[in-house]
């Protein structure tokens, strides 16, 4: 039995620098909120790296989606992008500028893979291990069916899609936590 439900939070957005930096952001507030701060700067580092992957590499277009979920003692971070061609790890040259993005995320995390799914595109993931002693957070603002300061966020449509920040710099990105639930136990590596 689970003794904690799983948390999730997901963001759908162009992957395009300014974007990119926005969800770091995101991620790093989601985990705060989680109470899981010594996970910060691997997370936020490895989803800047596949995000990057996405605006440098993917086509037909930059939309993708992030997905960062909790389950037990492991955080999982995924990258889904509707490209279907798999990145490979590639040895960079001390003096290339790029290149490093696999091989920093491999460093950091305890595993990481990619998974082809047809055309739909591919999903590419990490997971970091959470610490043990991060409880759910109890905050009445949020209520007992959401997770998260960004639950239920969305700037593209609901009671903000006419507020002054749907054409500004968060346009386009679409937050949404997932709700808490107690499911079956499944293995925490995806893919």
């Amino acid at each position: 039995m689970i003794s904690q439900p799983s948390r999730q939070c997901t963001v759908e957005l162009q992957a395009l620098p300014s974007r990119i930096r926005q969800v770091r952001r995101i991620v790093s507030a989601q985990l705060r909120y989680w109470q899981l701060d010594p996970l910060i700067d691997q997370a936020a580092l490895g989803v800047t790296e596949l995000l990057t992957n996405v605006h440098r590499h993917a086509q037909p277009d930059k939309m993708c989606t992030v997905d960062i979920r909790l389950l037990l003692d492991r955080l999982t971070v995924a990258v889904h992008d509707h490209d279907p061609r798999l990145p490979t790890i590639k040895e960079a040259d001390p003096l290339d500028m790029c290149g490093r993005g696999l091989a920093l995320i491999e460093a950091v995390s305890e595993s990481w893979g990619a998974r082809a799914e047809g055309d739909a595109g591919k999903v590419i993931w990490f997971t970091l291990p959470a610490p043990s002693t991060a409880a759910p957070p109890r905050h009445p603002l949020y209520g007992a069916t959401t997770d998260g300061p960004f639950s239920g966020a969305s700037l593209t449509s609901g009671p903000f899609a006419d507020s002054p920040f749907a054409d500004g710099p968060f346009a386009g990105i679409r937050a949404v936590a997932g709700k808490r639930e107690h499911t079956a136990a499944r293995s925490a590596v995806v893919g």
